[in-house]
């Protein structure tokens, strides 16, 4: 299984921006995905989750309120509507991808079995 994600790019501060992200190589597997994002000198961090179903969402503080994650029920594919963007999103974005219960573990990156090649996410004036 591969994750293909898009929608990258240089933005001004306050823009909107939306990945994409859509599994292939692989029959239909129900999953749970998010993304997680890093910037230059700084950790990995969790951006945001959500179930095989669509539903459940879970955020960053950081992003809550600005950042809206999606997902079809019927397709392993999601997507990341970024509004308010702010120099601090600044960083490479990764696609990820699980199977299995969706509970606290949602928040550790080892619990993700699939990862993106990342897109890049760039918010400057």
């Amino acid at each position: 299984v591969q994750l293909q994600a898009s929608g990258g790019g240089l933005v001004r501060p306050g823009d909107s921006l939306r990945l994409s992200c859509a599994a292939s190589g692989g029959t239909y597997s129900a999953f749970n995905m998010g993304w997680f994002r890093q910037a230059p000198g700084k950790e990995r961090e969790l951006v945001a989750t959500i179930n095989w179903r669509g539903t459940d969402p879970s955020y960053a503080d950081s992003v809550k309120g600005r950042f809206t994650i999606s997902k079809d029920i019927a397709v392993d594919a999601a997507d990341l509507q970024m509004s308010g963007l702010k120099p601090e999103d600044t960083a490479v974005y990764y696609c990820v991808a699980a199977r299995g219960p969706y509970g606290t573990n949602r928040y550790l990156a080892e619990y993700y079995e699939h990862w993106g090649q990342g897109t890049q996410v760039t918010v400057s004036s």
